[in-house]
């Protein structure tokens, strides 16, 4: 009588069976059907054309009086461009970091050769209020910068927290300048 267990698994002679191809071979076509499942919803997260289109705004500077700034929307979000004065900007250069909330040098919060100009994304970072301070006569607190009148939270002349609940400085959104009177948010 011939022996019957070399004839079960269907083994040859590395030991591989068939099974185990079978085996394989279903779990790479169980990996392609999820990933051509997965990569379409996956790939419907992105931002649509017509978003990534207005994700980028120019902004001219001319129009912007020293000590003033101008309110704008880039991705849904408010942005203060502000003109500061020469005194606006040593007050934010000689800050000792020992007296910040977030200590943050106020030339990283500005482009090199244009610390006169303060970009930053206006939305309180307690509770997401929009500050004052970024217009002529608006209050703008004790340091000079901007105010959240909502909870009192207030910013100095670089955006940099100072008093309230307010845990972190006003960030900073991504800019460029095209020319000495041109910028590029986004």
């Amino acid at each position: 009588m011939a022996d019957s267990s070399a004839s079960v698994g269907h083994s040859s002679d590395d030991g591989v069976t068939k099974r185990d191809f079978l085996a394989l071979l279903a779990s790479a076509g169980a990996a392609v059907t999820v990933g051509a499942i997965a990569w379409p919803l996956i790939d419907s997260m992105n931002p649509a054309a017509d978003t990534l289109a207005v994700s980028a705004v120019e902004v001219d500077l001319k129009p912007i009086l020293l000590g003033s700034g101008i309110t704008l929307l880039w991705r849904g979000q408010p942005i203060f461009v502000r003109y500061r004065t020469p005194a606006e900007i040593k007050e934010a250069q000689d800050t000792p970091m020992a007296d910040l909330i977030e200590p943050q040098e106020d030339s990283a919060r500005v482009k090199p050769g244009h610390d006169q100009w303060l970009v930053l994304i206006a939305v309180c970072t307690h509770l997401g209020c929009i500050p004052l301070g970024n217009k002529l006569g608006q209050k703008r607190g004790d340091w000079g910068g901007y105010y959240c009148p909502c909870h009192g939270s207030q910013y100095d002349t670089s955006g940099r927290v100072r008093h309230g609940p307010a845990p972190l400085n006003l960030w900073v959104p991504p800019y460029a300048f095209e020319s000495d009177t041109k910028i590029k948010i986004g």
